[in-house]
């Protein structure tokens, strides 16, 4: 499985406080043991709005986390293309337009975007209300690559997102517990648009959600995917954030076996060795009136 949405609190670097909230601590080593049971190849890690345009929590996370993890990060609006391009050796690939708790100046971050997907090949990942879509549309008209977060929050901006997957927009199934819809038809109608859109992620731990990710959320994702749940779960967004396919064997625990003969095949037989009916033999059927 690829996580394409964890959020990692460390106390070790600062924190701001945002709308008078501040989050508990949430380690690598909290979310390896809440994950302990699924098997997590990679994943992407996200910048909140409580972590300001601060780096250095990311550019830790990422040097422990290791190989096929990535970064989504904040950036100060004066930030050097040396800057980009450092944060892209280390594993960012991604800018977060924050519009639902840290708004900026919305045209200097659509620039920033296009310089930072023109330098190193970032996408812009948007968390905001859906409802927000349509006034939006001159700005996400100009991004060369985006996803969406936590399906984009709320029935009313649905047909606006559906109509970004259409044009090949990627859609997080996250935040299950944040958002006011109903999450198994709205999995259903985005992915019967573009199978490859969706993307899971847990969204741990869970920040000001109605209820955090439960194990639960995988099951519903595979019951609606189907034969499409590998693609969900991991492959679309490895591909999303330019990671090599992870090659997997899919062992049948109970494989069709051939049958063991014990007795030699019946031959065919010759059509002169075949035996030859006597026309006296042939009796007719009555005529039924």
């Amino acid at each position: 499985m690829f996580d394409a949405h964890v959020h990692i609190i460390d106390p070790r670097f600062p924190l701001i406080e945002n709308e008078g909230y501040l989050p508990d601590p949430y380690t690598i080593a909290d979310y390896r043991k809440r994950m302990s049971r699924f098997d997590i190849g990679g994943g992407a890690v996200v910048s909140a709005s409580f972590q300001g345009t601060d780096q250095t929590y990311l550019k830790a996370a990422l040097a422990e986390l290791g190989e096929g993890w990535v970064g989504v990060t904040r950036l100060d609006l004066d930030a050097s293309d040396e800057e980009i391009l450092e944060l892209d050796r280390v594993g960012v690939r991604a800018l977060r337009f924050n519009l639902k708790r840290a708004a900026a100046d919305i045209t200097q971050m659509t620039l920033q975007a296009l310089r930072a997907h023109e330098l190193a090949g970032w996408h812009v990942e948007l968390y905001m209300d859906g409802q927000m879509l349509a006034s939006l549309q001159p700005v996400i008209s100009k991004l060369p690559a985006l996803s969406v977060d936590h399906l984009g929050m709320s029935d009313e901006g649905l047909p606006y997102l559906l109509d970004l997957v259409d044009r090949g927009a990627r859609v997080k199934a996250t935040g299950f517990g944040r958002v006011a819809m109903n999450v198994a038809d709205t999995l259903r109608r985005i992915h019967a648009v573009n199978p490859q859109a969706l993307m899971f992620g847990t969204d741990l731990p869970g920040t000001r959600a109605g209820r955090p990710f439960r194990d639960a959320d995988v099951d519903l994702i595979c019951d609606v995917v189907g034969v499409d749940m590998y693609a969900v779960l991991e492959d679309n967004a490895r591909a999303f954030y330019r990671l090599p396919v992870r090659e997997r064997q899919v062992n049948d625990p109970a494989p069709t076996l051939p049958l063991h003969r014990t007795e030699q095949p019946t031959l065919p037989l010759r059509r002169d060795e075949l035996p030859r009916i006597q026309p006296a033999d042939t009796i007719p059927f009555p005529v039924i009136e």
